[in-house]
């Protein structure tokens, strides 16, 4: 008998790292894929990013809205109320037998706590990572709910071992997002700059740059810092809206009122191909984004890591660190722009994660000792 598999999915970032896995699952003869959509997908103010899943064609099952304005901590918090009840509502209805869950967000927290107290396992990729910042507890808590973890590395697994998840629930997969990530960049440099007016001759940086909760007062000033330096180093810029965490309206702001005046192109939006290829192209990845440690390196774009964001995070040798400080950025950029490009090594994976993550679905029990979790130690 087939079994039933809930992913829960609620930002473009997730859905792009996820859907080479997703669609082995939706594909595989023993599984049956539902995909649970909340979060920034459904908001028009960040693309309305769930036609990705739409165009995919993999199976949506739930829609579950949330308001993401004012962009607060406040409502982050109320928000994981909100998804947790409309989750809640879709699980205890259709009773999958396994949810999947990824990363450190509010809604992959929903989704663990409401199957755990549905007794459904949780399936919990990407745990035992360092991040700082919310995203370390978060993702810590969403790996203390689950039942099974799909880690991107050893040390990751290790972590969670000694947090005192059972050794023998623990797997490294490597990154789900490594999968096929060479044959994504299907757009030339020369292609892409030509889409918004860029000249490929000329260096090109592309701007991935989230607000962190803790610091949202200082967001949109952060913002500014970074591009002011970019920009004194004559880059062309190309940057990429934030995620709707408290402080993104402030970066939000900045980064249309450079746009304005021309001085960067701004997107809210890039479909995963399109978002891939510029990575791959660019003469710099620049910001605090996990593509930038996790995925960039796999091209070997030079990235410089910006602040507390992926705080502790294991690095490859294509990242250079940077506190959003003027003159420790300028130092950064320059060595990073004269550095050029690494060789393609990445220590996340080897980018065939979705067989491995397959094959453990389609295999591990799901019986009632699963669900009696406890602590090893």
């Amino acid at each position: 008998m087939s079994r039933v598999v809930c992913y829960v999915s609620g930002s473009r970032a997730d859905f792009g790292l996820m859907e080479s896995t997703l669609r082995a699952i939706h594909q595989a003869p023993d599984l049956t894929l539902g995909i649970l959509v909340t979060g920034m997908h459904l908001a028009t103010q960040y693309g309305s990013t769930v036609r990705d899943i739409e165009v995919s064609g993999l199976p949506i099952v739930a829609r579950i809205p949330v308001e993401l304005e004012p962009a607060t901590g406040r409502t982050m918090a109320c928000n994981i109320g909100r998804m947790l009840c409309g989750i809640v509502e879709h699980l205890d209805a259709e009773r999958p037998d396994v949810v999947l869950v990824l990363g450190d967000r509010g809604e992959m927290l929903a989704g663990a706590l409401a199957a755990l107290h549905l007794n459904i396992p949780v399936a919990h990729v990407h745990g035992g990572e360092r991040s700082g910042t919310v995203d370390e507890p978060i993702r810590h808590a969403i790996s203390k709910v689950s039942h099974y973890h799909f880690v991107a590395t050893l040390r990751s697994r290790e972590r969670l071992v000694r947090m005192g998840e059972q050794p023998d629930h623990i797997w490294v997969t490597g990154a789900p997002g490594l999968d096929g990530i060479e044959a994504l960049a299907t757009r030339s440099r020369g292609e892409l700059a030509a889409s918004i007016g860029f000249d490929p001759d000329k260096r090109i940086a592309m701007m991935v740059y989230h607000p962190v909760v803790q610091e949202d007062a200082v967001a949109g000033r952060s913002a500014h810092v970074l591009l002011s330096c970019l920009l004194r180093h004559d880059v062309q810029v190309l940057a990429m809206a934030p995620n709707s965490d408290s402080g993104s309206e402030a970066i939000q702001r900045v980064l249309s009122d450079y746009a304005a005046a021309g001085h960067v192109q701004f997107k809210t939006h890039l479909g995963r191909s399109d978002f891939v290829s510029w990575m791959a192209a660019v003469d710099l990845l620049i910001g605090n984004s996990s593509a930038g440690i996790i995925e960039a390196a796999s091209f070997g774009t030079p990235v410089v890591n910006v602040g507390s964001r992926q705080n502790l995070r294991e690095r490859n040798a294509n990242v250079i660190d940077a506190p959003v400080d003027a003159a420790a950025l300028e130092k950064a950029i320059q060595k990073a722009l004269q550095r050029g490009r690494t060789t393609a090594s990445n220590i996340y994976g080897d980018g065939a994660s979705a067989a491995r993550i397959v094959e453990l679905l389609s295999t591990v029990p799901l019986d009632l000792p699963v669900l009696a979790k406890s602590n090893v130690y």
